[in-house]
Protein backbone atom coordinates (compact mmCIF):
# COMPACT_ATOMS: atom_id res chain seq x y z
CA UNK A 1 0.00 0.00 0.00
CA UNK A 2 1.64 3.94 -0.56
CA UNK A 3 2.76 5.63 1.93
CA UNK A 4 2.11 2.66 5.09
CA UNK A 5 6.49 2.02 4.20
CA UNK A 6 7.07 4.61 7.57
CA UNK A 7 5.56 1.81 9.79
CA UNK A 8 8.66 -0.45 8.74
CA UNK A 9 10.47 1.70 10.92
CA UNK A 10 8.08 2.08 13.46
CA UNK A 11 7.67 -1.71 14.11
CA UNK A 12 11.56 -2.05 14.58
CA UNK A 13 11.73 0.82 17.15
CA UNK A 14 8.91 -1.19 18.64
CA UNK A 15 10.73 -4.37 18.82
CA UNK A 16 13.98 -2.39 19.67
CA UNK A 17 11.78 -0.77 22.96
CA UNK A 18 11.62 -5.17 23.34
CA UNK A 19 15.14 -6.00 23.36
CA UNK A 20 16.23 -3.27 25.69
CA UNK A 21 13.18 -4.98 28.14
CA UNK A 22 14.52 -8.29 27.92
CA UNK A 23 18.01 -6.68 28.07
CA UNK A 24 17.05 -4.63 31.37
CA UNK A 25 15.46 -7.98 33.29
CA UNK A 26 17.99 -10.65 32.18
CA UNK A 27 20.91 -8.06 34.31
CA UNK A 28 18.50 -6.62 36.92
CA UNK A 29 17.22 -9.90 38.13
CA UNK A 30 20.49 -11.60 38.98
CA UNK A 31 21.61 -8.06 40.39
CA UNK A 32 18.93 -7.93 42.76
CA UNK A 33 19.18 -11.65 43.51
CA UNK A 34 22.66 -11.09 44.46
CA UNK A 35 22.08 -8.14 46.40
CA UNK A 36 19.11 -10.00 48.39
CA UNK A 37 16.56 -7.74 47.62
CA UNK A 38 12.82 -8.18 48.58
CA UNK A 39 11.10 -6.68 45.89
CA UNK A 40 8.02 -6.38 48.14
CA UNK A 41 10.08 -4.53 50.84
CA UNK A 42 11.23 -2.64 48.64
CA UNK A 43 7.70 -1.23 47.17
CA UNK A 44 7.01 -0.45 50.84
CA UNK A 45 9.56 1.99 51.64
CA UNK A 46 9.33 4.85 49.02
CA UNK A 47 12.25 6.01 50.39
CA UNK A 48 14.44 3.43 49.15
CA UNK A 49 14.94 2.86 45.02
CA UNK A 50 17.00 0.15 43.11
CA UNK A 51 19.05 3.44 42.00
CA UNK A 52 20.24 3.73 45.83
CA UNK A 53 21.00 -0.35 45.82
CA UNK A 54 21.98 -1.50 42.39
CA UNK A 55 25.03 -1.04 40.32
CA UNK A 56 25.01 1.91 37.61
CA UNK A 57 25.80 -0.15 35.46
CA UNK A 58 22.65 -2.54 36.11
CA UNK A 59 20.09 0.33 36.08
CA UNK A 60 21.16 1.89 33.02
CA UNK A 61 19.54 -0.71 30.86
CA UNK A 62 16.35 1.02 33.16
CA UNK A 63 17.19 4.41 32.66
CA UNK A 64 17.10 3.50 28.65
CA UNK A 65 13.86 1.45 28.73
CA UNK A 66 12.27 4.36 30.45
CA UNK A 67 13.50 7.08 27.75
CA UNK A 68 12.34 4.49 25.07
CA UNK A 69 8.91 5.51 26.37
CA UNK A 70 9.44 9.33 25.92
CA UNK A 71 10.37 11.09 22.90
CA UNK A 72 9.98 8.25 20.45
CA UNK A 73 6.10 8.03 21.51
CA UNK A 74 5.88 11.63 19.32
CA UNK A 75 7.37 9.28 16.94
CA UNK A 76 4.92 6.68 16.28
CA UNK A 77 1.89 9.33 16.58
CA UNK A 78 3.84 11.26 13.51
CA UNK A 79 4.93 8.03 11.59
CA UNK A 80 1.01 6.91 11.81
CA UNK A 81 -0.24 10.36 10.39
CA UNK A 82 2.56 9.88 7.56
CA UNK A 83 0.85 7.15 6.94
CA UNK A 84 -2.37 7.97 7.40
CA UNK A 85 -2.72 10.68 5.25
CA UNK A 86 -1.97 8.94 2.48
CA UNK A 87 -0.53 10.31 -0.66
CA UNK A 88 3.24 9.43 -0.65
CA UNK A 89 3.82 11.16 2.96
CA UNK A 90 4.52 7.83 3.96
CA UNK A 91 7.24 6.82 1.66
CA UNK A 92 10.20 8.70 0.39
CA UNK A 93 12.37 11.53 2.27
CA UNK A 94 10.09 10.59 5.29
CA UNK A 95 11.03 6.86 5.53
CA UNK A 96 14.78 7.72 5.31
CA UNK A 97 14.34 10.30 8.35
CA UNK A 98 12.04 7.51 10.06
CA UNK A 99 15.03 5.01 9.40
CA UNK A 100 17.56 7.94 10.18
CA UNK A 101 15.92 8.08 13.83
CA UNK A 102 15.14 4.94 14.66
CA UNK A 103 18.87 4.31 13.85
CA UNK A 104 19.78 7.02 16.06
CA UNK A 105 17.71 5.86 18.44
CA UNK A 106 19.44 2.19 18.87
CA UNK A 107 22.90 3.88 19.21
CA UNK A 108 21.48 6.27 21.83
CA UNK A 109 20.67 2.97 23.72
CA UNK A 110 23.95 1.29 23.11
CA UNK A 111 25.59 4.19 24.37
CA UNK A 112 23.75 4.66 27.31
CA UNK A 113 23.11 0.91 28.39
CA UNK A 114 27.44 0.25 27.95
CA UNK A 115 29.44 2.98 28.51
CA UNK A 116 26.54 5.77 29.52
CA UNK A 117 28.79 9.11 28.04
CA UNK A 118 26.07 12.06 28.65
CA UNK A 119 27.34 14.19 26.38
CA UNK A 120 27.97 11.37 23.55
CA UNK A 121 24.41 10.45 24.41
CA UNK A 122 23.25 13.90 24.27
CA UNK A 123 24.97 14.43 20.75
CA UNK A 124 22.83 11.45 19.95
CA UNK A 125 19.53 11.87 21.52
CA UNK A 126 20.35 15.93 19.88
CA UNK A 127 20.00 14.23 16.19
CA UNK A 128 17.63 11.90 16.75
CA UNK A 129 15.19 14.85 18.15
CA UNK A 130 16.38 17.17 14.86
CA UNK A 131 14.89 14.22 12.54
CA UNK A 132 12.25 13.67 14.82
CA UNK A 133 11.02 17.81 14.48
CA UNK A 134 11.89 17.20 10.68
CA UNK A 135 9.46 14.45 10.56
CA UNK A 136 6.49 16.73 12.50
CA UNK A 137 7.20 19.64 10.10
CA UNK A 138 6.99 17.55 7.48
CA UNK A 139 3.27 15.65 8.72
CA UNK A 140 2.23 19.75 9.44
CA UNK A 141 2.96 20.81 6.19
CA UNK A 142 1.08 17.87 4.78
CA UNK A 143 -1.57 17.55 7.00
CA UNK A 144 -2.17 21.80 7.33
CA UNK A 145 -1.88 22.25 2.92
CA UNK A 146 -5.22 19.50 3.53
Amino acid sequence: MIGMEILQPVVALAAWTMVMWVWMYATRIPAMQAARIDPDKLAADPSTTLDDILPAKVQWKSHNYNHLHEAPTVFYAVALVLAIVGADAGDGTNVAIAWAYVGLRVIHSLVQAIVNKVMLRFIIFTLSSLCLMALVVRAAMVVFAA
